[in-house]
């Protein structure tokens, strides 16, 4: 939720910020902002993922939150490119680690036969987030109602106050009984299931045993071994998926207010009110399409969600090239495609998550995460702003039909290399690194 708030405040802001009585940026200097925001996303995934298999899901939930508030209060108060840039570069650190321990815990605290249509709508409420940055850069961003230079700071406040609610609820969260007997903790363990199944109403199911030799940590040179020898092929398709849907994804939500403003004429403060159906179509694809994961298979709805909104973004291309649209139905366009591109982009995270080995859980979604939006996520926001910057109906078209080959690309591998893990436990997916044989 709360990276949803930041890339839409930040892509909605960006005709605002280009104005001289705000920061008065060019649209290069915003695509290199939204880099930022992305590179420290990467970093913080890559430091936070090992903390969180080293230290355990829970306590890192409140140390990446707190860079998050920290990153997001300074960016209200930014003078200029460079101070912003580095303000969204500590927001970035923040949310980058939230991903590897949410998307862990997530997974190890959920049924086998429930995993996926939950974890897909728990990564589906970035389009909550995505939303409520909309309906806010409506108010925050007319000049009839708050200054240009006061209106987007209070839009950065905003994620602040948000952060703050969850810092909040995150007390209720408990540490993954999964984590705590894998790092010698069996009691902590057993008292965390007893809470847990006492609040659900009743007694988990009877599942095989397992004799573990627990350790506290897990280093790089048994970590990379694992990724790039016993499970390639698992890496080969989570990268692809990963860079897939961050080039998708980073290419348009950074910039499409400059693609609104600069070709539709839509005003800057009025930006924002587009992303609101683009944000129900997102958060929509996962909770509806999500159950789908669970019954007809991981690979088949892989392939089929990435193939078909690669698809309809090289259509939408083609058809934006010949000037068929007007911003209301490039707006519908988008919201089809993203209808079916949220689900595979939220399963991208599930498929990182349950397919590695427990220790290393969150180590490999941060690896993946990060190496995947560093090859997706920075090189888009530079790129489409390039392109929006040109002007040039054609240089667009042929950005989105790149990106729409990337999605069918990762189609095809998830076809190929696709791991058939619903209604899988976690352990038959991937056994503990720590398990003894019997």
């Amino acid at each position: 939720m709360l990276d949803g708030l930041e890339v839409t405040i930040i892509g909605a802001m960006g005709a605002v910020l280009t104005n001289p009585r705000a920061l008065g940026l060019t649209p290069g200097q915003l695509g290199g902002i939204g880099s930022c925001y992305v590179g420290g996303a990467v970093l913080g995934a890559l430091v936070f993922g090992w903390l969180t298999d080293r230290f355990g899901r829970r306590r890192m939930f409140f140390i990446t939150l707190a860079c998050y508030l920290l990153g997001v209060t300074l960016s209200a108060f930014a003078w200029n490119a460079w101070s912003l840039g580095a303000f969204r570069l500590l927001t970035g650190i923040g949310i980058g680690g939230e991903y590897a321990a949410v998307n862990s815990a997530v997974d190890e605290l959920m049924p086998a036969r429930l995993r996926g249509r939950i974890s897909l709508a728990v990564n589906g409420t970035y389009w909550l987030g995505a939303a409520l940055g909309a309906g806010a850069t409506i108010l925050l961003l007319n000049p009839a109602i708050l200054s240009v230079n006061l209106g987007w700071r209070l839009g950065f406040a905003l994620g602040a106050i948000l952060g703050s609610i969850v810092l909040t609820l995150r007390n209720f969260i408990p540490e993954s009984p999964r984590w705590l007997v894998t790092h010698g903790h069996p009691k902590a363990a057993e008292v965390a299931m007893q809470h847990i199944e006492t609040r659900a109403g009743g007694q988990g199911g009877q599942a095989k045993k397992l004799t573990l030799q627990p350790r506290e940590s897990f280093g790089f040179s048994l970590i990379l071994p694992i990724l790039f020898q016993k499970y390639r092929s698992r890496t080969v398709l989570v990268f692809v998926l990963m860079a897939a849907q961050a080039f998708l994804y980073n290419a348009l939500f950074f910039t499409y207010a400059l693609m609104l403003t600069r070709f539709y004429h839509v005003s800057p403060g009025r930006a924002g009110l587009y992303l609101l159906p683009l944000a129900a179509g997102n958060f929509c694809g996962p909770v509806l399409l999500g159950p789908l994961f669970d019954t007809i298979g991981r690979r088949i709805m892989l392939t089929v969600t990435y193939g078909l909104s690669g698809l309809l973004l090289a259509g939408t291309g083609y058809l934006f090239l010949h000037g068929v649209f007007t911003a209301t139905t490039q707006t519908c366009a988008w919201s089809a495609i993203f209808f079916v591109a949220s689900a595979g982009a939220s399963a991208a995270y599930l498929t990182a998550s349950e397919v590695f080995p427990l220790e290393i859980r969150a180590t490999a979604i941060a690896f993946f995460y990060a190496i995947g939006t560093a090859a997706g996520g920075v090189l888009a926001p530079l790129l489409f702003a390039h392109l929006i910057g040109s002007g040039s109906p054609r240089a667009i078209c042929a950005g989105y039909i790149f990106a729409g080959v990337l999605m069918i690309i990762a189609a095809l591998i998830a076809a190929w290399l696709g791991v058939d893990a619903e209604q899988k436990s976690l352990e038959d997916i991937a056994p503990p690194l720590s398990a003894v044989e019997p």
